[in-house]
């Protein structure tokens, strides 16, 4: 083992600024999926243990709220620092028990950094407005106030990025929040929050907690401690959870699942379009919510560019996250071998070609070879379900009306590429495509100035730019009469 495997801690939850374990002593082993092996323990809360983490988010909250703007935004400034200078150490826990390759580990740590600086700048830009009054003895303004105090559900695949960017929507408007976090992934999220612990947040401002799903959300979002909510997750899920918020009337932004389509033009850059969507594609193993999963070629170039991501997928390097050099690393748990190993087989047996991997690798860990699948029919599994994994599916069109059409055949609206020097393709795409984002020529470039989130069933609302703000905050109309 190297140094960084054994230096993994036990996680603890985090309660008005006092991190300890459960009232119960209960705890949830974490396992490195590169390994199969127990690295630590997590902490499992209680009952007991929601409600003085809620206490604590309403004492935080009334503190947090009167605190001014600026300097709520250099205590995340601060948090920032003390994240930028324990990224190594950050990034390294986060490979271990999250199984992705230690570059991009740290640069999802590092990433962090710069969506904290962010917030904390825009934090300081939420403005109200005097509206002219048409009596001229009254003045008339609208106020932004915080919404309350925030519950926040986040997922395994990106235990950092997705903590962040709610944890930054709710400090940056005067909002607490308490954080439950992913149990197969704790480590990084709770280094995340230390540093704004360790930063002078107040106590209560942030919380964090661990334990049964549906058992902490089924008890933090009726509570009326709660004012918000904010959800990373399946569709499947994030319905439920909408669904529980409106029975309350709580507020909710949801970034649920997608299923990308890449749409590559005939008078595309072949070579650029697979070194940019390749690296996509096989980011964090596949398991990437805007991962691309639908490439939709046009069929002058289907062959050249099937080749070339064929080539690009056997290129990669498969292992445990921490070993130099790797470039794909294991998935998360054995459930996704045993689905992408479905995936594969039902796409095959309805036709398709099987141009690459479409295999477990080794006997040890969750690893699962880069994939290519050619020429698949629309009845194909993974033309339909998100496969979340390392598997590219590429099929042939014809006119881009028609890849359009494909593209938008299924309800999810999150993300999509496409490749084209036409100005007359990209108008019908940034027209067409029915998403929350398009990248054209290039892989998703989700820097925190702008929106990210989804239509249709891939949720509603935004975790970047101003409109994030927005969800934060209520808007409070003032009319004085002198």
């Amino acid at each position: 083992m190297s140094q960084a495997e054994t230096s993994y801690p036990s996680i603890q939850l985090l309660i008005a600024n006092q991190w300890r374990d459960a009232t119960d002593g209960r705890s949830i082993d974490v396992r490195n999926p590169a390994t199969g092996q127990v690295i630590g323990q997590v902490a499992h809360a209680s009952r007991a243990d929601l409600d003085l983490a809620l206490a604590a988010a309403q004492k935080g909250f009334d503190a947090w709220r009167r605190t001014p703007a600026q300097e709520r935004a250099a205590v995340m400034r601060r948090a920032a620092g003390l994240l930028r200078e324990r990224a190594d150490r950050i990034a390294a826990l986060l490979t271990q028990e999250q199984g992705k390759p230690l570059a991009e580990a740290r640069v999802e740590t590092l990433s962090a950094v710069g969506i904290i600086e962010w917030f904390a700048e825009e934090g300081c830009r939420v403005y109200g407005r005097i509206v002219p009054s048409r009596n001229i003895a009254a003045q008339q303004q609208v106020l932004k106030e915080p919404v309350g105090p925030v519950a926040a559900f986040t997922p395994w695949n990106f235990p950092i990025n997705q903590v962040v960017r709610k944890l930054c929507g709710a400090l940056s408007t005067g909002c607490s929040i308490l954080v439950k976090a992913p149990e197969e992934t704790p480590a990084s999220p709770a280094e995340l929050v230390r540093a704004f612990v360790d930063a002078g947040v107040p106590e209560g401002v942030v919380g964090l907690v661990f334990g049964d799903p549906a058992e902490i959300s089924s008890y933090l979002i009726p509570h009326p401690v709660i004012r918000k909510i904010t959800f990373t997750g399946s569709t499947v899920v994030g319905k439920q959870l909408a669904a529980l918020a409106g029975a309350h009337m709580k507020r909710a932004t949801m970034e649920l699942g997608g299923h990308a389509p890449v749409i590559v033009a005939e008078d595309a850059d072949v070579a650029q379009a697979v070194k940019a969507i390749g690296s996509a594609k096989f980011r964090n193993a596949g398991q990437v919510c805007i991962s691309p999963t639908r490439f939709l070629v046009q069929r002058s170039i289907k062959e050249t560019f099937t080749r070339e991501l064929v080539r690009h997928a056997e290129g990669l390097k498969v292992g445990n996250g921490l070993e130099a050099g790797t470039t794909l690393g294991p998935l998360a748990n054995p459930r996704r071998l045993d689905a992408m190993q479905k995936v594969v087989e039902n796409a095959v047996a309805a036709g398709a070609t099987l141009a690459t991997g479409g295999k477990r690798l080794g006997e040890t860990g969750n690893f699962f070879a880069p994939t290519v699948l050619d020429d698949v029919p629309l009845a194909a599994s993974v033309f339909n379900e998100e496969p979340f994994g390392p598997v590219a599916a590429v099929r042939a069109f014809d006119d881009i009306e028609d890849a359009i059409a494909e593209a938008n055949r299924l309800p999810f609206g999150l993300a999509a590429y496409a490749f084209t020097t036409s100005l007359r393709n990209l108008r019908l795409l940034s027209q067409g495509v029915e998403v929350g984002m398009l990248w054209v020529n290039q892989p998703a470039a989700p820097w925190p100035e702008l929106p990210f989130g989804g239509i249709k069933d891939s949720g509603y609302g935004s975790e970047g730019g101003p409109e994030a703000l927005e969800a934060y905050l209520n808007t409070k109309v003032v009319s004085v009469l002198s």
